[in-house]
Parts: structure tokens; sequence; C-alpha cells
């Protein structure tokens, strides 16, 4: 009973604390107890870094099944209706748009990361583009036993996607087997990720260790790199598409979303725990409730800008470490990966960082460093994972709105942007 107790005190500290306190711990030991001294008792140090490593080989592990059965479950049990189609564009669109932002910004500001490479592992520049399209193609056919044991996640995903798409077909019964298996192993991930803060701190006491704490200006650098995509995604190219389908002042609009949907979903960090908060906001909005009660989950599913942002953004700095050259189309390849891995990242925690390694096999990095990477990710997940979560969730909103403003500009009825239509029908 008293370990029972023991964890149920601790899952219901939020994680977000627990990672700064693993954080601030694994700074102190690094700075007090480095690595090879050899104090208090011997081996302590590896103790430390071996909870860095577990945390690793298990994320390593889970990765491959989480991607193949969530794909799966997505495609099989997705519903759109005909009315739906625009903010289906428009969620795919915004988040194809965000993964090339961030392909251009981390091309002008390119990252390096501290990274732990075998020298015995060869890690080469792709030599063209016939050569990524060579091991795309070849990744892609892959049996995919071979591919699940050998974490080849661009064959995972395809047969995912092909196996999604033909149990559409299937009946409701076999669909709800593959739901209940998908929510299973994003339990188990959910299990890993309640370990990250002992992970984080063997991690850190390693990076410390080894580097100094000049390693925290690296983390500083990609945290400003990621925020700066998200913020530049929400204020400029999501109004953009916004005008583009309206041809009117978008951003009352966006701030509205912003302020009523993405502050919330900033501090739940949570897609799915917001989506009552966004559905209250398309009532006040006064949209058809026949449309945001299906687009509002749907967006929490496949909106996933955000998403795209950190996949993008980690796997071009992992590149750029590696010296492997990344030349446009590889770029716009990587872009299109990035958007669909983004749109299977919803429901887990953690699962953008996840599917890092999706978009690291482009380049021909190996799993191990592809991991390591992810773990810098948790590490900086404290701020980068809650404004992701706000920028996919306002999103949600945004697009749903955009989609019926449009439909009523056209029929010409006049529409406010982001204005509260249901207390002024009230008061009328």
């Amino acid at each position: 009973m008293a370990v029972k107790d023991a964890l149920g005190k601790y899952t219901k500290v939020s994680l977000i604390k627990r990672i700064v306190v693993g954080l601030v711990i694994g700074v102190i030991l690094a700075l007090t107890v480095p690595m090879g001294t050899g104090a208090f008792f011997e081996g302590l140090d590896a103790f430390i870094t071996l909870l860095g490593n577990i945390f690793v080989s298990a994320l390593k592990a889970v990765a491959p099944i989480l991607v193949f059965f969530l794909v799966i479950s997505a495609l099989a049990n997705a519903k759109t209706s005909g009315s739906m189609k625009m903010v289906v564009v428009l969620y795919i669109v915004s988040t194809l748009v965000a993964a090339i932002v961030a392909v251009i910004a981390t091309s002008i500001f390119p990252i390096d990361i501290t990274l732990v490479v075998d020298p015995d592992v060869e890690q080469s520049s792709p030599e063209g583009v016939g050569d990524v399209l060579t091991t795309l193609v070849m990744n892609i056919v892959t049996n995919p036993v071979t591919s699940l044991m050998n974490a080849n996640f661009l064959g995972i995903l395809a047969w995912a996607i092909m196996l999604g798409i033909a149990l559409r077909a299937a009946s409701q019964n076999v669909k709800d087997v593959f739901s209940a298996v998908s929510d299973a192993v994003s339990k188990v991930v959910r299990w890993v990720i309640e370990l990250a803060p002992f992970g984080i701190l063997g991690l850190v006491y390693t990076s410390v260790s080894t580097n100094g704490l000049e390693i925290f200006v690296e983390y500083g650098q990609l945290i400003l790199l990621l925020v700066g995509c998200m913020f530049f995604i929400a204020l400029v190219t999501n109004p953009l598409l916004v005008f583009a389908c309206t041809k009117k002042n978008p951003y009352p609009l966006v701030l509205r979303c912003l302020k009523d949907s993405g502050i919330t979903a900033f501090f739940t960090r949570s897609s799915a725990a917001n989506i009552p908060v966004n559905m209250e906001l398309c009532r006040k909005l006064g949209l058809d409730k026949d449309n945001y009660s299906v687009s509002i989950p749907l967006g929490a599913t496949i909106n996933m800008a955000g998403a795209a942002v950190t996949i993008t953004v980690m796997s071009m700095a992992a590149a750029h470490t590696l010296g492997i050259s990344i030349d446009p189309v590889t770029a716009v390849i990587l872009s299109v990966l990035a958007a669909v891995s983004a749109c299977g990242a919803s429901g887990v925690a953690g699962g953008s960082l996840l599917l890092i390694p999706l978009a690291c096999s482009l380049f021909g990095i190996d799993a191990d460093i592809s991991m390591q990477v992810v773990a810098i990710g948790f590490i900086i997940g404290v701020i980068q994972d809650s404004c992701e979560t706000a920028l996919n969730s306002s999103s949600d909103v945004l697009f749903t709105a955009t989609a019926e403003y449009r439909d009523q500009i056209k029929a010409g009825n006049e529409v406010r942007m982001g204005k509260d239509a249901a207390k002024e029908a009230a008061a009328e």
C-alpha cells in the first residue's frame, strides 16, 4: 500500500513540474558529483547515466509500435462529411505550410546539437534527390515485420496507411479492435512518459558533466527557433490562410482564438483536454453545432501544425549536426513527411517527439542517434510542448470558423470576424 500511495502522490504532481525537478537535480548532481569522480560510492555516476539510457531505450522500443497502430486506427475510424471538406483542407494545408516554414527557418538559422555518435556507424549524406527517393521507396516496400523489428519508420508508416485505408471497409467490430490496441499502446507510452523526470535527470547529468552548463545555451537556441516558428505560423501564415478564404481582416478572429483557446491549451498541454473549451468558443462565435461537433475533435487528431514544426526542426538540427547536406527537393519531401507524421501525433503525450525518428530516417540517420534527439526534445518540452499544443488547439477553432464564414460570405451574409455572435443574438 505504501508503494501504491507513493505512486499515486507522484502521478498527481504535474508532469511538467516533475520534469523541472528532474532537470534541476540533474544539473546539481553534474556540478557536485561529475562523471568519473567516484564520490559518495563507486558507480554513482554510472547509475545516474543508466537512468537516461533506460528512458531512451524505452522510447526506442515503443515508438515503432506506436506509429503503426496509431495511424491504422486513425485512418480506419476517420469520418468526414462533405460539409467538412474545407475544414479538412485547411487543417492539412496549414500543417504542410508549418513544416515548410520550419525547413526554411532551420536552413536560415542552423543549430548544432550535442549527440553521441558511434564511430562504427557511418552517417553519410544522400548524394542527391535520386538517392533520397531510392531510399524512400526501398524503405516503403520493406516487409512490415522487418520494418517493425528494425525501426524502419518509413516502412511502418507506409504499411500502416495501406492497412488503415483497407480497414475502412471492415466491420465496426474490427475497427474497434484496432482502436483498443491503439489505446493500449498509447497507455504504455504514457507509462514510459511518467518516467521522463528520471530519464531527463540522467540525460541532463550526462550532458552537463560532459559539456558543462554551455549545453543550456544550445537548448535555448533550439527553443527560440521552435517557438519562433510557431509564433510566425500563428500570427502570419494562419492569418494569410484565413484572409485567402474570407477576404476580411483575419486578426480579430486569430487573436480571439489565441486568447480563449490557446492560453488554456498552453497550460493543459493537451488538445484532447481542450476540446470542451474549443466547443464552447465555437458556440460563442455562433457557429453551426453540427459542423463544429465534428471538426473540433477531428482537428485534435489531424490539425498538427505545431507537431510538424517540432518534427521538422529537430530532424533538420540532427542532420546539420551530422554534416548531412539537404537540398531543396529533399527539404520539400521532409515537409510532406513531417505533415503526414504530425497527423498521427495526437492523443499521446510527447507524440510529436516520438515521430522524429521517422523524419530522421529520410536522411539515413541511425535510430540510436534519432532517439537522442527525442530525448533532447523531452528536456526542452517544458516550453516546446505547451507552445505546440496552444498552436494546434487554437487553430482548430480558427479554421472551423473560417470554413463557415467563407460559406456565409458566399451566401451574401454579413460576417463579424471573431465577435461573440451568441451573446449578440441573445441581446437582440
